[in-house]
């Protein structure tokens, strides 16, 4: 019931203050609102199925990394790494090194071979967050690794054995770009395997002040303060903007 996860939020933000964590995997994820908990009952549905690839959408600060990183620790692979990589911070004459490493002297700066995320990934987790900005070059060896569980280095000849779950997030429509010819049409297939869309902080209601209740039971706990009250005053400005 509403009453029941609104209990539930506050008990988790109750817990923040004392310092203890729960066992929930998703305890940094914080809503009661219908739109909001219907993407995190998928999340939920999917925790033992560690091998499955996810795609999550939705726009810039909606969460996509938290609920990543969820869904890896309540995964069986939660033993092993959670590596995220930004594919739109790296810039991609680098982003090959970087995700599938290299071999000493392929390049000029290449001093010794460096493995790659992939490679640092194995056992685990890779989320691959802003993956519409990849190159259409990088996508095929993406869609590569995906298929085959195996990547190259650059300047290597022999390809490497990886065991491990991607999850990619994206604040664009994947499926609008594959069909603009802005992305494979062939790797979104192998990434939206399950398809978790977040929604955007102005369609969740109430969420707002559990949020804030939240970081201010977070950052007193920080400081060491007494946390402070949210006044009707700042709950009605909290609840005025459209939050784009």
């Amino acid at each position: 019931t509403l009453e029941a996860r609104v209990q539930s939020t506050r008990e988790r933000v109750r817990r923040v203050e004392e310092g203890r964590q729960p066992a929930d995997p998703f305890r940094e994820v914080i809503g009661i609102s219908p739109a909001f908990t219907t993407a995190l009952d998928k999340a939920r549905r999917i925790l033992s199925r560690g091998d499955v690839t996810v795609l999550l959408t939705g726009e810039t600060g909606t969460g996509k990394e938290v609920v990543a990183r969820a869904l890896h620790d309540g995964s069986p692979r939660a033993v092993g790494p959670f590596i995220a990589v930004n594919c739109a911070a790296i810039p991609s004459q680098l982003l090959e090194s970087e995700l599938f490493g290299h071999e000493r002297g392929s390049f000029t700066d290449a001093h010794q071979a460096k493995p790659g995320l992939f490679e640092e990934a194995d056992g685990g987790t890779l989320f691959l967050d802003e993956v519409g900005h990849l190159p259409l070059a990088l996508q095929g060896k993406l869609l590569r690794a995906l298929e085959e569980h195996r990547v190259r280095r650059v300047g290597a000849t022999q390809s490497r054995a990886v065991n491990l779950r991607i999850i990619a997030a994206s604040n664009v429509d994947l499926a609008a770009a594959a069909e603009r010819g802005e992305f494979r049409q062939d790797l979104f297939y192998r990434l939206d395997v399950i398809s978790i869309v977040l929604p955007p902080l102005r369609d969740r209601g109430g969420d707002i002040e559990l949020l804030a209740e939240a970081f201010l039971a977070a950052l007193a706990q920080r400081y060491g303060l007494p946390r402070p009250a949210l006044s009707p005053g700042v709950r009605a400005q909290l609840r005025a903007p459209s939050w784009p």
